[in-house]
């Protein structure tokens, strides 16, 4: 009889992994299970071994991500929804601080690459909804207008889920994203009242 497998504990053992990195605990096999009440087995159940358990925590930091990405309207105002992209974005790394910090570690393979560019890729999209509706300048290249978004976003929730700033530093986002937003050719008042209005945390 095949044991059905239950996605709570790959996703106990995964939660597990990724504090006890954040925290700087030794992880073994045993040291993992502790006190779960799941037995060393089920890594290699789940994951096939501590590598696959490795690559699986990158991949839910992305997944979950994505699924955060999903649930932004897409609007009549581009900018607004970049914004609202970017909120989401730090809303997603506070809710799970522990994967966040995992899902850049290079170190270990991604188990889908595509499905984490992915999380990009929906804001080089909505980038260019905004410069096909003439908010942003002819010249402007979604892709690297989308990155820089991205590192507004990551750089000030890496200082607050895992650093030194109190959660009301992100309110900088607005100013730093209005500002990116006015150097690619919107209105100042208009990028304002974009962002402010999808930069709802």
């Amino acid at each position: 009889m095949v044991r059905t497998k239950d996605p709570a504990v790959r996703t106990l053992l995964i939660e597990r992994a990724a504090h006890m990195l954040r925290t700087r605990e030794p992880i073994t096999l045993r040291t993992l299970v502790a006190g779960t009440g799941v037995s060393t087995m089920a890594v290699y159940t789940y994951f096939g071994g501590m590598e696959g358990l490795w690559q699986a925590m990158r991949q839910e930091g992305f997944t979950r991500l994505a699924e955060a990405l999903d649930q932004v309207a897409t609007t009549a105002d581009p900018v607004r929804d970049l914004a609202a992209l970017g909120a989401a974005y730090l809303t997603n790394a506070l809710a799970s601080p522990d994967l966040y910090r995992v899902m850049f570690d290079a170190a270990f393979a991604l188990e889908n690459p595509a499905a984490a560019d992915e999380t990009l890729h929906c804001l080089v999209r909505t980038a260019e909804r905004a410069k096909e509706m003439g908010r942003f300048r002819s010249d402007i290249d979604p892709l690297s207008l989308a990155t820089q978004t991205w590192v507004i976003g990551h750089g000030l929730v890496s200082l607050v889920a895992t650093g030194p700033l109190p959660r009301e530093a992100l309110d900088h986002g607005i100013a730093i994203l209005t500002a990116l937003f006015v150097s690619c050719g919107d209105a100042p008042e208009t990028a304002h009242r974009s962002v402010t209005e999808g930069w709802r945390l």
